[in-house]
C-alpha cells in the first residue's frame, strides 16, 4: 500500500525522550513488557561489541545439514488440507547457512544488493551501526524470522517492512522512531516488537506492556486502510484480424468462503476476509471483464444459489453448477458449504445443449481396469474433487463449444492423483466430443428461448428474429470442436499434469506415479486427442499469489486446431506487488488471479473428403 497515515503517532512524551519505566503503563508490568526491557538492556549494554551474534549464538557456524532457503514453501501439514493450494517449492535453493551478523561495525548504508542476492536469509542482524534508514528493498528479505535494527539512527520504517510476513522477532530498540506504518499488521507472525528506546508514542507503548506485540499487530491490521489500487492489468492484443466469430471466457478460483479464514490469511484483515466485504469486489470484477463464458471455482452452493446465479441474471448470465462429490452423502444444511464449479455463460450468444459432471473418484473406482487396485481406494477415492463440461452452440454462428471447469487436487505429496484426475477428466471429454459431434442440428433455435436449466427460464431478446440465426454447424468427429479446459490445477509446469495436457500423453512411467498403480493408466500411460496450448504462451508471473506460494497453477487451454488466441489479461502491477505481500487484501477478493482470454473460432475443416460447393443452410461457413 501507498503512504498512508500511521495509526500511533507522538503523544505524552516526557522531554521528548521515552523512559524505562513510561507514565502511564500499567501498575503491573506484563512478563511480556520484561522480557522487551530486558533485551533492549542487552542492546544497549552491546553496542561496543561487534559481530556479537556470532559470538553469543554462534549463527555462523554451518549448520549440520542443509536448509531450506524459504520457510514459506515447507510443506503443509494435515490442517492446511481444507484450502486446496498448491505447495511448490520456490525458486530460492538451499544454503547451508542462513543467517548474517553485521553488528557493530559502524556501517551508514546497506547496499540494496544485499536485499537482492541473499533472499534466504532467516536471521539478519545490522544492529549497533550508523544506518538512517533502511532501503526498501529489504522487503525481499520474505524468509526472514528474527531482524535485529537496534542502536541505528532510523526515524521511520519503510512501508515495505510488511512484506516480511514471516518475522517472529523485529527489534528496533534505541532508535529515533515516532511512528510505525500500519503494514507491521501484516506480519501475523510476529512474537517480539522490540520499540523501548524509540521516542513512540505513549498508547503504543501501553499496548505492547499491556496485551504484548502480537495484540498491537493485530490493531494495526484491522486499522489498515485500502491504499491506492494498483494499475488495471494490461489487456495484451494477439491477433488483430477481424472474425464473424469470436469468444472469451474468464477463469476465477474466487476462494469459498469457508477456507477464507484467520488461520490460512493471518497477514489479510478480518473485515477483507468477510464475505460481505469480498462478495462484492468478487462481483464487480466478473462483471468487469464481460467474458462470454465465466468458469468459477471454489463457489459453494449457498453462494451460487443466492447471489452469484441472481446477481449475473442481471448480465445476462444462466449457470450451472456442481458441488464436490461429499456433497451427496450431507444433509441440505451441510451440503450448501460444500464447494464446486460453476460455469455461466451469456444466454444471448450461447445455447447450452448438454452438460454433465465428472466425479473423478466414483470413475476411478468403477473403472474395471482398477478394480481391485489398492492405490485407487486409498489415494485417489477420498478426493472428491469434479469436473463441470459444458456443451454450446453459438446463436449466431451455428459453432459448437465444448467447456470444461475443473479444480485438481491441492497437495503436492499427492502428484500421482492429480495425474489420475487429469488423465481421468481427458478422457471422459474425448468420450463426450466424439458423442457430442453427432449431437442433432438444433431445427427451431427459437425453442431454446424459453428453455429452462437449472429451473430459471432463458432470457433471449423477442427482437432476435430467426432469421438471424445461423444453422447448426456439422462436425465429423469429436476433435475438430472447439474445447476449452478451464480450472484450478495446483500443478506447474513440468508436471505429470501439465505435460499430459499439452503433449497429449504421458508415459505410464512418469515420475508423478511413483511406484502406484492405477491400471491401465500406468500399464499402457496416458493420451488424450486434443491438441491443446495455454492460452498465455508467456504464461503470468502467477496465478495464485500469497506468502506461502507464488507460482502459476491456473490455466486456460485451448484447441488450437479450432481456435485461436485474440487477446489475453495481462499480469499485476509490479510495483503494488513489491508492497503486498499477499492476496486477497483490499483489491484482490482471492488469492488466485482471475484469467481472460478471447478466442476466434477457425471455421470447420472437413476430414479426408472432397466437398463440394452447394448452398443454402447447410453451407459451410467460413470463419
Amino acid at each position: 500500500m501507498t503512504n498512508v497515515t500511521p495509526h500511533f503517532t507522538p503523544s505524552n512524551l516526557h522531554g521528548g525522550t521515552p523512559t524505562n519505566n513510561p507514565t502511564g503503563l500499567s501498575e503491573t508490568i506484563s512478563e511480556h513488557w520484561q522480557q522487551q526491557l530486558q533485551l533492549a538492556a542487552e542492546a544497549r549494554a552491546a553496542s561496543s561489541n561487534p559481530h556479537r551474534h556470532c559470538r553469543k549464538e554462534g549463527v555462523s557456524r554451518v549448520s549440520k545439514g542443509p536448509v531450506e532457503a524459504s520457510p514459506e514453501h515447507s510443506p503443509k501439514g494435515p490442517q492446511d488440507e481444507d484450502r486446496n493450494r498448491a505447495t511448490i517449492s520456490g525458486e530460492i535453493r538451499r544454503q547451508d547457512w542462513d543467517a548474517m551478523d553485521l553488528s557493530g561495525q559502524g556501517l551508514r548504508a546497506l547496499s540494496p544488493s544485499l536485499f537482492c542476492d541473499y533472499r534466504f536469509l532467516g536471521k539478519l542482524f545490522i544492529d549497533n551501526n550508523r544506518l538512517t534508514r533502511l532501503d526498501p528493498s529489504l522487503g525481499q528479505l520474505r524468509s526472514l524470522t528474527h531482524l535485529d535494527v537496534s542502536n541505528n539512527q532510523l526515524r521511520d520504517l519503510p512501508e515495505e517492512i510488511g512484506m516480511l510476513v514471516n518475522l517472529k522477532s523485529l527489534l528496533l530498540f534505541n532508535n529515533s522512531i515516532r511512528s510505525f506504518p500500519n503494514e507491521i499488521g501484516y506480519l501475523h507472525k510476529l512474537e517480539m516488537l522490540g520499540i523501548e528506546g524509540n521516542p513512540a508514542a505513549e498508547d503504543l507503548r501501553e499496548e505492547i506492556s499491556r496485551r504484548g506485540s502480537r495484540a498491537l499487530v493485530t490493531q494495526l491490521r484491522e486499522n489498515m486502510a485500502a491504499g491506492d489500487p494498483p494499475n488495471e492489468r494490461d489487456w495484451h492484443i494477439l491477433d488483430e484480424a477481424s472474425s464473424p466469430d469470436t469468444l472469451s471466457v474468464l477463469s476465477y478460483n474466487i476462494l469459498c468462503d469457508k477456507y477464507a479464514t484467520i488461520s490460512q490469511y493471518g497477514y489479510t484483515p478480518p473485515q477483507v476476509l468477510s464475505w460481505s466485504y469480498r462478495k462484492d469486489v468478487l462481483l464487480d470484477e466478473i462483471r468487469g471483464l464481460n467474458a462470454d463464458i465465466v468458469c468459477l471455482q471454489e463457489v459453494d452452493q449457498e453462494r451460487y444459489n443466492e447471489f452469484f446465479r441472481r446477481e449475473l441474471a442481471h448480465q445476462d448470465y444462466r449457470g450451472v453448477f456442481s458441488p464436490r462429490a461429499r456433497a451427496k452423502t450431507m444433509a441440505d444444511k451441510e451440503a450448501k458449504f460444500v464447494d464446486g464449479c460453476a460455469t455461466f455463460y451469456k444466454s444471448r450468444k450461447y445455447i447450452l445443449l448438454e452438460k454433465h459432471v465428472i466425479d473423478f473418484a466414483n470413475t476411478a473406482i468403477n473403472r474395471p481396469d482398477m478394480k481391485g487396485e489398492h492405490d485407487v481406494f486409498n489415494r485417489v477415492m477420498p478426493r472428491d474433487h469434479i469436473a463441470v463440461v459444458t456443451f454450446f452452440e453459438n446463436r449466431a454462428t451455428g459453432s459448437r463449444l465444448i467447456v470444461v471447469n475443473v479444480h485438481i487436487y491441492w497437495d503436492p505429496a499427492y502428484e500421482d492423483v492429480k495425474l489420475v484426475q487429469v488423465a481421468i477428466m481427458m478422457d471422459q471429454v474425448s468420450k463426450l466430443a466424439e458423442r457430442w459431434a453427432k449431437y442433432a442440428p438444433c431445427a427451431d433455435k427459437a425453442a431454446f428461448r424459453h428453455a429452462d436449466v437449472d429451473g430459471e427460464p432463458s432470457v433471449v431478446g423477442s427482437e432476435e428474429s430467426q432469421d438471424e440465426l445461423a444453422p447448426s454447424q456439422e462436425y465429423s468427429s469429436g476433435t475438430q470442436l472447439p474445447l476449452l479446459v478451464c480450472g484450478d490445477f495446483n500443478s506447474a509446469a513440468g508436471t505429470g499434469v501439465y505435460d499430459l495436457i499439452t503433449q497429449g500423453n504421458v508415459l505410464g512411467s512418469h515420475a508423478d506415479l511413483a511406484n502406484h498403480s492405477y491400471g491401465n493408466f500406468t500399464r499402457d500411460g496416458m493420451s488424450h486427442p486434443f491438441n491443446l496450448k495455454s492460452a498465455y504462451s508467456d504464461e503470468l508471473s502467477f496465478t495464485n499469489y500469497t506468502p506461502a506460494f507464488s507460482g502459476v497453477i491456473d490455466y486456460i487451454w485451448y484447441s488450437s486446431t479450432n481456435l485461436q488466441v485474440r487477446g489475453v489479461l495481462g499480469d499485476v502491477d509490479l510495483d503494488y506487488l513489491s508492497r503486498v505481500p499477499g492476496f486477497p487484501n483490499h483489491h484482490f477478493p482471492s488469492d488466485h488471479l482471475a484469467l481472460k482470454a478471447e478466442f476466434t473460432v477457425k471455421s470447420v475443416r472437413k476430414e479426408n473428403k472432397t466437398v463440394e460447393a452447394k448452398f443454402g443452410p447447410s453451407k459451410e461457413r467460413r470463419g
